[in-house]
């Protein structure tokens, strides 16, 4: 089936501002009916027939984006200021130029003389023991090598501001504390400036400001009253601030707008607490201006020749229409790399991806080869500070001799205690996109398969030195195996695995597998991407019982933590959801009592705070009810997010390390639905 091709966020929301306001309350249904209009691709765009002779064809560039409104033309008399238009371009996912394509098409920069530090240092080498001598250059070959950009991560930068309301004075597990924020300006939720780095411009501060307004808009009026006016307002304020010097904030805030349009349209990606992550810290930004800042384009600069042992490759398939394959290596001294292809692109692509050789006909592996135990040398590389490698006309690459994940330097990855990756990980969550190192949010796991399979079908899985957790699947799309892969292993209780794992902060009970080695039928070490390689049964040796370990019994099934905490939670995401009227609407008292009563003081503040700040309505002289203050509104929502992410990151990270021995996870007592962990 033709897919729309990605549209920049300032094109999509220019087409809004051009209907008249008679049109405008209808565009919400006009999107509606263009999900079912034909699609059919051309040379150089696609081409949507609305009816009646009517079409729209949208033109890309070489990239695959729809980069200008030129690039989006109706045949219709009311043209350009119509509803076709509109619609086509706001059902159009929305493109992510600056995380993707231009990294694409990055040229090497010049190093900084002022830097004497190798880029490589820069991104946690110690030494220059990841580089390649020029013999070993010479004793392997030469080949050439196109290499792209890294995939864009996720999720957002950790949200920590405002509190709406004082902490108790019973014990709290979670040690957490948010601190009461200072009111701002009106039209706004806080002050511009925290007196902490570089201050900012007018212009910064009033993008910062109208992005704060078109995050409390969003909140106030929730998804269901969120419609494609709403997200033109979030769009017009990311290009705002884009243009004033904060790429930070502003992509956050194409992110919200993508993920309205993923609620409105019910397309099955859509992740309620991605959203709610993604506000906070779009009002976090508001609260923090000094991270609001930050470099557009990701800066890659040369370095000398580089070592790399493949680790895995990740099937890369976003909700912005772009796809592909990111392979992950490492280099002598453990340091991680990546090496990627990804453009615009449905699922189909991130297998071709990471089946297709680097240069066809070359020396060089393709990231799938890479990845399944391969190895490289690539002469003038260009490597980010967080680790990605990068495209250029002058990289070389030739093949070279890879390891097992059972020999160095791969083996020392899953040599560190697991609690203590798991606090790296969360750390690594906390830090702004463009600041987080390749592979930083990676678990390296040791353990074995259980009995007992988790309700989404995958295993539940003991980890040694760690608790019990459920694997879960990264991507549930069909065309990638990820599911289907690990209801074959949940079929076989007992069987060993060294797994790579990413940590699920929507999901704290589990992680998401993403490959796997075992000991298959020969002796032989069986490695296998899960997203990429579809299995078999008889990939996969029988087990003959599940073994005890040491100690005692296996750990019991992941628990979770405590039910208050989680109603607490979908509280928040509630009001994402259905906005102030629906909390309003909710607000009974019991929540804030029922959290007091298991000691959580500061969360039975910060949830009698959102009720209050949810019902507030004054009245004027005549006795009329005045409009509740949305500010104040945010921000007891914002204390409320912020408190849930702290205490469940506090709590998790206690039961990861309380479980030397494969202990359940805290709070047996309860076994509720999982708290998200954001960021």
């Amino acid at each position: 089936m033709t897919v729309l091709p990605p549209v920049v966020a300032e094109v999509a929301a220019t087409a809004l501002d051009l209907l008249p306001a008679r049109l405008r309350k209808r565009v919400d249904g006009a999107v509606a009916k263009a999900a079912d209009w034909p699609v059919e691709r051309v040379a150089d765009g696609v081409r949507v027939s609305a009816g009646d002779d009517t079409v729209v064809t949208l033109t890309t560039t070489a990239g695959g984006v729809v980069a200008s409104a030129e690039g989006a033309v109706c045949s219709c008399l009311l043209a350009p200021a119509c509803l076709h238009r509109a619609a086509v371009l706001s059902l159009a996912p929305l493109a992510e130029p600056d995380a993707l394509a231009s990294d694409a098409t990055d040229p090497a920069l010049p190093p900084d003389p002022a830097d004497p530090a190798p880029p490589a240092a820069k991104a946690g080498n110690a030494s220059d023991a990841g580089y390649a001598s020029d013999a070993d250059v010479a004793a392997a070959g030469s080949g050439a090598v196109p290499v792209s950009a890294g995939q864009p991560r996720p999720g957002a930068s950790g949200a920590s501001g405002a509190s709406g309301g004082t902490g108790g004075t019973g014990p709290d597990t979670s040690g957490t504390s948010p601190e009461p924020a200072e009111a701002g300006e009106p039209g706004g939720i806080g002050r511009a400036g925290d007196g902490t780095g570089a201050p900012l411009t007018g212009a910064q501060d009033a993008a910062l400001r109208a992005l704060g307004d078109a995050a409390v808009g969003v909140l106030v009026a929730g998804v269901s009253g969120a419609g494609a006016v709403v997200r033109a307002e979030v769009l017009h304020a990311a290009h705002s601030a884009r243009l004033a010097g904060l790429p930070r904030p502003a992509a956050v805030a194409v992110r919200v707008a993508r993920r309205l349009g993923e609620a409105r349209s019910e397309d099955p990606a859509f992740r309620l607490p991605e959203l709610s992550a993604d506000l906070a810290a779009l009002l976090d930004a508001v609260q923090r201006p000094h991270r609001a800042a930050g470099a557009a384009r990701r800066p890659y600069r040369p370095t000398r020749p580089l070592r790399l042992y493949g680790l895995f490759t990740e099937p890369v398939v976003t909700a912005s229409g772009y796809a592909g394959a990111t392979a992950y290596a490492v280099t002598p001294d453990g340091a991680l790399r990546t090496v990627s292809d990804v453009a615009p692109g449905g699922p189909e692509r991130a297998v071709q991806a990471a089946g297709t050789a680097l240069v066809p006909g070359g020396s060089a592996l393709p990231l799938r080869e890479l990845g399944d135990g391969g190895g490289v040398i690539l002469t003038s590389p260009t490597v980010s500070a967080d680790g990605r490698i990068g495209g250029g006309g002058q990289v070389r690459s030739v093949r070279a001799a890879g390891c097992s994940w059972h020999e160095p330097p791969l083996d020392a990855l899953w040599r560190r205690p697991p609690a203590a990756q798991l606090d790296a990980a969360l750390d690594w969550w906390d830090l702004p996109d463009d600041e987080r190192g390749a592979g930083g949010d990676l678990l390296f796991l040791d353990g074995t398969v259980m009995a007992a399979a988790t309700a989404g079908g995958g295993p539940a899985f003991a980890v040694e030195g760690g608790p019990a957790v459920s694997l879960y699947a990264p991507d549930e799309r069909p065309e990638l195996p990820y599911a289907e892969n690990l209801r074959l292993l949940a079929g076989r209780p007992g069987l060993r695995l060294r797994l790579i794992a990413r940590m699920a902060p929507d999901r704290p009970g589990g992680v998401r597998a993403l490959a796997a080695s075992w000991t298959g039928h020969d002796g032989e070490a069986v490695r296998a991407d899960l997203g990429l390689r579809r299995l078999h049964r008889t990939d996969i040796p029988p087990v003959a019982a599940a073994p005890t370990p040491p100690g005692g019994p296996g750990p019991a099934a992941p628990g979770a933590l405590p039910l208050e905490l989680d109603l607490l939670r979908r509280a928040v995401d509630r009001t994402v959801a259905g906005g102030r009227a629906v909390t309003a609407a909710a607000a009974d008292g019991e929540l804030p009592r029922r959290l007091r009563a298991v000691g959580l003081t500061t969360g039975a503040d910060c949830a009698r705070a959102l009720e209050e700040a949810a019902s507030a309505r004054g009245r004027d002289v005549l006795g009329r009810l005045t409009p509740a203050d949305p500010d104040a509104f945010a921000r007891a929502w914002l204390a409320a997010s912020v408190y849930v992410s702290a205490a469940a990151r506090s709590l998790l990270s206690a039961a990861w390390a309380s479980s030397p021995s494969g202990a359940a996870c805290v709070d047996s007592q309860t076994r509720s639905g999982p708290v998200a962990v954001k960021p």
